[in-house]
């Protein structure tokens, strides 16, 4: 059988470094107000918080590295890591532009993408494929590397250690909580938002976390390895916040919409994580099994 009080006080001592590490950067990102603090370089240290305390972890409990998951998978694990976000962000800002609730594109994000590349007098829909493209695979490295962060901790000990303890269900829901309630102190008190009330930017946000936290485990149980569920994560980012929320004109509902703390993402996340999470009751009682009876 395997030692669940063993896999709770892993899951107790991570979760307290975690808030200790992520605690103190949290308090001098609020204390300034924004996130651009320190040149960019605290929300970093926010990010690289839960691997910090997962190797931490690993070191106190004895727990090995190599079940962090840092071996790399098979190929069609990290296609699938990189397309899913790019397919879910693409229907739900299709909807928007479509319903009229945002527009495409805005041409002072337009005219800068094309300064800055050297498109200037680029018809609009080129300059904006190409960006997106160039963004989307030379983006990737840095992106990753920050989510890459995170998923070490979320995916690559907390997932795991929970699936030792409860269903896929549960698994879903602690490690949602657990990663919404990571966000609140710079969603709520500095400016991780889209300029909607807290109350309303926290409620899509949740929704999209939990949704796509039950992804992210899938990827990680499935897989065996955390690098899909942090190519997840940087692809998430790097589309949303780099390529289709810029090019998208307010057209004045907008905000409360799109990027990740409007309805449109949280919805079509959701529909996704359905579909992509069917079976995984299954897998998930499977690997507990695999798990006792090594």
């Amino acid at each position: 059988m395997p030692d669940t009080s063993l896999a709770w006080r892993r899951i107790a001592v991570f979760l307290a470094l975690v808030i200790l590490f992520s605690g103190i950067v949290d308090a001098v990102i609020i204390h300034v107000g924004t996130l651009r603090s320190g040149g960019g370089l605290f929300p970093t240290a926010v990010m690289w918080s839960p691997a910090l305390a997962a190797l931490a972890t690993c070191k106190i409990t004895g727990l090995p590295l190599g079940s962090l998951g840092l071996r790399w998978p098979a190929w069609r694990y990290i296609l699938a890591a990189w397309l899913v976000p790019l397919g879910y962000t693409v229907v739900a800002y299709a909807i928007v532009w479509v319903s009229g609730l945002g527009g495409v594109p805005d041409q002072p994000h337009v005219d800068e993408v094309a300064k800055s590349f050297g498109m200037t007098g680029w018809p609009a829909p080129l300059v904006l494929i190409v960006h997106g493209m160039v963004a989307g695979v030379f983006g990737m490295p840095n992106a990753v590397a920050l989510g890459l962060g995170e998923e070490i901790g979320w995916r690559g000990l907390l997932v795991p250690q929970l699936s030792k303890v409860m269903g896929f269900g549960g698994v879903v829901a602690v490690s949602g909580g657990i990663w919404t309630a990571y966000h609140i102190p710079v969603l709520v008190f500095a400016d991780y938002n889209s300029g909607t009330p807290w109350w309303f930017g926290l409620s899509c946000f949740a929704v999209l976390v939990f949704s796509g936290g039950a992804i992210f485990a899938a990827s990680r149980l499935r897989s065996g390895s955390v690098w899909p569920a942090a190519i997840l994560h940087g692809s998430h980012n790097l589309f949303i916040q780099r390529v289709f929320t810029p090019m998208t004109r307010d057209t004045g509902p907008t905000k409360w919409i799109i990027d990740e703390f409007g309805v449109a993402l949280a919805v079509v996340i959701t529909v996704f994580a359905i579909v992509i999470c069917r079976g995984m009751t299954r897998t998930a009682r499977e690997l507990r099994a695999s798990d006792a009876a090594g």
